[in-house]
């Protein structure tokens, strides 16, 4: 999903909550309609997987609070990215230089969706306004094929940026961008796009100026964080509480996977805090392979327990031999 969408989708009425819900409240209602929309409870259900990754997208930017701020603030302005050129320092006289290029390309120095920059300098921008080619011939020199020498001017690549959630840097998608000068482009996200990787779209750049060939588009993806999975090349990581019970005696439990359904897992008596358990091709689908899914086992210390509950852990703590699990490490710290 690009992040266009932050203006144009309403994330608390994908999810029936008001603004001011708490954060309560809103993991309870996108818990009802994860259950009601899961593929697993709709299989061969093509609204429904799309429904549920709807409310998976919404909550994912609403249930994080440092993302519902920045999405409530971003709501509020109403406004898009800038466009603005590389190394346009120095100083500026009414609109500024983000309103020349807003002029040059017949809209205002803000545009909703993907941030749009003009690559070159003060020289291209205005070669540019006034019909010449790049800026290496200065402002009365024409460098190209229509009036100068060699043969037709490529047009300029544009440095662009979109924002997809996790899911679909994960398992791909196509979305749809708008370019700065109205056009509707559709880019195909490939599965497993990490954040930060530049995809290039040939010939979706500038046009050249005498019948050359276009130019690029350089998009740079952002990759929103996941509120439990975190990618580790191609294993996605999350972290699984288990009882102190569960872990000291053994269990099989129970842990979610990416879009799909949970999987059980095998609790190996005696299983300490931070010991990893592997599911086998769980992980990021590419076709250059496949990862797996890395749980970290992280036991619960219960906060409260009741007396009688006190009382029987005292008994066991004496039951339990008279060692101390920390001799090893004070003994290698006086080495």
């Amino acid at each position: 999903m690009a992040s266009q969408d932050w203006f144009d989708k309403d994330f608390y009425k994908v999810l029936g909550v008001s603004k001011d819900v708490t954060p309560a409240d809103l993991k309870k209602a996108y818990r009802k309609l994860a259950r009601k929309y899961h593929p697993d409870s709709n299989p061969g259900n093509p609204a429904a997987e799309a429904k549920f990754k709807e409310i998976s997208e919404a909550h994912s930017v609403i249930g994080d609070p440092a993302q519902r701020k920045e999405y409530d603030a971003v709501r509020a302005m109403g406004g898009g990215a800038r466009f603005t050129a590389p190394g346009g320092g120095g100083s500026q006289q009414g609109g500024g230089f983000d309103d020349v290029f807003g002029g040059m390309f017949g809209g205002g120095a803000r545009q909703q969706g993907y941030s749009y920059q003009q690559q070159g300098g003060f020289d291209d921008l205005l070669g540019g306004m006034f019909g010449r080619g790049g800026g290496a011939g200065g402002f009365g020199t024409s460098t190209g094929g229509f009036r100068g020498y060699g043969g037709p001017t490529r047009g300029r690549d544009v440095v662009a940026s979109t924002t997809v959630d996790f899911i679909t840097a994960t398992h791909g998608d196509q979305i749809t961008l708008q370019t700065q000068d109205g056009r509707a482009i559709k880019v195909r996200i490939p599965a497993g796009v990490a954040d930060g990787q530049k995809i290039k779209l040939r010939g979706q750049g500038q046009h050249s100026p005498d019948g050359g060939e276009a130019g690029d588009i350089v998009l740079t993806v952002t990759v929103r964080k996941h509120p439990v999975f975190e990618r580790d090349g191609l294993n996605l990581r999350l972290h699984v509480p288990v009882t102190f019970v569960e872990a000291a005696l053994g269990a099989t439990i129970e842990v979610p996977t990416l879009g799909g359904a949970p999987v059980k897992l095998r609790i190996a008596p005696g299983t300490p805090s931070g010991r990893v358990l592997r599911v086998k091709g769980r992980g990021v689908v590419t076709p250059k392979g496949t990862g797996d899914l890395l749980a970290e086992v992280q036991v619960a210390v219960p906060s409260h327990l009741s007396k009688d509950a006190e009382e029987k852990l005292a008994a066991f703590a004496a039951a339990l031999p008279d060692e101390n699990p920390r001799d090893e490490l004070l003994a290698r710290a006086r080495d």
